[in-house]
């Protein structure tokens, strides 16, 4: 515009050359171009303004809508969570905790994919507006992520696996489960990394990417087995009445008629030998408490077998006999050395040889 303006005013910009003199006329002349060149363009330049603030107001009023959106159906989620906490619905299906983490993880996820978009699609609009061709700057844009794709796609998998598991809810905090690479607890789900608690209290990171298959040990309903091992001579009718009788008497009191989901079971016989029979004794549970209704169940069937005296494997030693023979005392010792005898012809080649008697005829 400063060049023109200096054009029109008949000067020469080249700093070479000497300057012709500035007259009145020739400021006025310049004056009265600048003048009309603004009014010539002042109403393109107020409408490519008025287009990127409406451009720029509606992106910030769009992405603060879906933000509060959001955010209030995740609230939503936690009061529902929150709702059933401490009751036995609440305590079978619903651990707040998890649905806590698990929504907050959805809800960052897709605040941060909404303001991307929204951001991103007013950003191209405003250079748009300022008749800037975009061609060239998405064809390297997109030159730019494929490069950033492969170099980082290990970072790129796991963040994908993340969202997905927390999207199918495939396991949560709290939850028990079998990652392949590791096993344990779950203490933390993240979008790129889970923390597992292991049995022997070690914390495992596992990379979502690097999980192949996942067994949940917490979802839907555990099965508590426990084998029962008798004589061989023992009534199995006796012994499957007693299992039976103990079996409801557990289901009948607090709190294991809470955990127990279906009546003990006597299954049968698992496998029967010429000394002992073993029978299988099952019930389905809560999921992660069938580890306590096995304790409790075994503990349970001991005592009801003491009661009705009958005996396991192994809990009743035989007695001894009375007119047993005494052991032998000497049958430990070791055989006599021949080298014990002094006379002994071995003895006497291991003895020194004693020294020459000195010359007296010296």
């Amino acid at each position: 515009m400063f060049l023109s303006v200096l054009s029109a005013a008949g000067t020469d910009p080249d700093p070479t050359k000497t300057p012709k003199p500035v007259t009145l006329d020739d400021a006025h002349q310049s004056a009265e171009n600048a003048a009309s060149w603004v009014e010539e363009n002042w109403s393109t330049w107020l409408a490519v303004g008025l287009r990127i603030l409406l451009i720029v107001v509606i992106a910030m009023v769009l992405r603060a809508v879906v933000r509060r959106t959001i955010t209030k159906f995740i609230d939503r989620m936690n009061r529902t969570a929150q709702a059933v906490d401490g009751t036995p619905l609440g305590g079978l299906l619903v651990n707040v905790e998890r649905r806590r983490q698990r929504s907050h993880a959805i809800g960052s996820v897709l605040r941060s994919v909404a303001s991307f978009l929204i951001l991103g699609t007013a950003a191209l609009m405003v250079l748009s507006a300022f008749e800037i061709n975009l061609a060239p700057l998405l064809a390297s844009a997109g030159v730019a992520g494929v490069a950033i794709g492969f170099g980082a796609r290990n970072l790129v998998t796991d963040f994908l696996s993340g969202v997905f598991m927390i999207l199918e809810d495939q396991y949560g905090v709290g939850d028990s489960i079998d990652a392949g690479v590791a096993s344990g607890e779950v203490i933390e789900v993240g979008l790129r990394v889970t923390k597992l608690r292991g049995d022997d209290g070690e914390i495992w990171y596992v990379r979502n990417g690097e999980v192949k298959r996942i067994g949940n040990l917490s979802q839907g309903w555990s099965t508590a087995g426990v084998d029962v091992t008798v004589r061989s001579d023992e009534d199995l009718d006796q012994v499957k009445r007693v299992l039976g009788e103990a079996g409801e008497r557990m289901a009948k009191e607090e709190p294991w008629n809470e955990q127990l989901w279906g009546p003990v079971e006597v299954l049968g016989l698992d496998s029967v030998l010429l000394d002992q029979m073993v029978v299988r004794v099952a019930a389905k549970t809560m999921p992660g408490k069938s580890l306590g209704v096995e304790r409790e169940l075994r503990w349970r069937i001991k005592r009801a077998f003491d009661a009705e005296g009958i005996r396991i494997v192994g809990g009743v030693p035989l007695p001894q006999q009375e007119d047993a023979p005494a052991a032998d005392p000497t049958a430990g010792m070791a055989a006599p050395s021949a080298f014990a005898s002094a006379t002994s012809p071995q003895s006497l080649t291991a003895s020194p040889i004693p020294p020459p008697p000195p010359n007296l005829s010296k």
